[in-house]
């Protein structure tokens, strides 16, 4: 078994596999082209993503600077909107529901080391994935880590460490990230 199949497995694996190497390199190049293009430039950015992201919907945007790993294990749904500094390590599956919007400086962290230093030392990392559904938005500077879903319609307050599982409809944050109370009808705002 590869190192690549056995990352797609959540099982441990070598990150410093020299083919692992290659990829996450081809991933930086053309995260690095979609950060230097100007920002008129839309259709060439959005081009960019398209050819590294694994699933995009028609209608998404990311603004620069964005960084991940592979690229091919990210999925955004419709409406998808990422403001500046999105970082998603995606070694596991990274799914972003319709209508997702995330603040700036977020971080989506599917990696993990082990515990023990002698394991650390050897190179081996894990990984699990991460779901975000429709609607959900992430506050500024969250950070969201492997084996993490957020249910839908739910929002993260800024500044969150999300460690667990959160549900649907619900208002949560904190570090670590806890249910604050659900979202009702009491928080639509009043237009003019």
């Amino acid at each position: 078994m590869t190192e690549r199949e056995k990352m797609l497995r959540g099982l441990p694996y070598l990150a410093t596999d020299p083919s692992l190497s290659q990829e996450r390199l081809r991933c930086k190049e053309v995260c690095a082209r979609f950060n230097s293009l100007p920002p008129a430039q839309t259709e060439e950015r959005r081009a960019l993503l398209r050819s590294l992201l694994g699933h995009t919907g028609r209608d998404f945007w990311i603004e620069p600077d964005f960084w991940c790993d592979y690229g091919s294990q990210i999925s955004l749904g419709e409406g998808f909107y990422a403001n500046h500094g999105l970082i998603v390590l995606d070694c596991a599956p990274v799914t972003f529901g319709d209508d997702c919007l995330i603040g700036p400086q977020c971080g989506i962290y599917t990696a993990a080391h082990p515990l023990l230093p002698e394991q650390r030392k050897t190179g081996l990392e894990y990984a699990r994935p991460v779901t975000l559904g429709h609607g959900v938005w992430l506050g500024g500077h969250v950070t969201v880590l492997g084996g993490v879903s957020i249910g839908d319609n739910s929002v993260i307050g800024a500044g969150s460490v999300v460690t667990r599982s959160i549900p649907s409809g619900v208002v949560a944050a904190g570090v670590p990230c806890r249910v604050l109370r659900e979202i009702t009808e009491a928080d639509r705002l009043a237009l003019p």
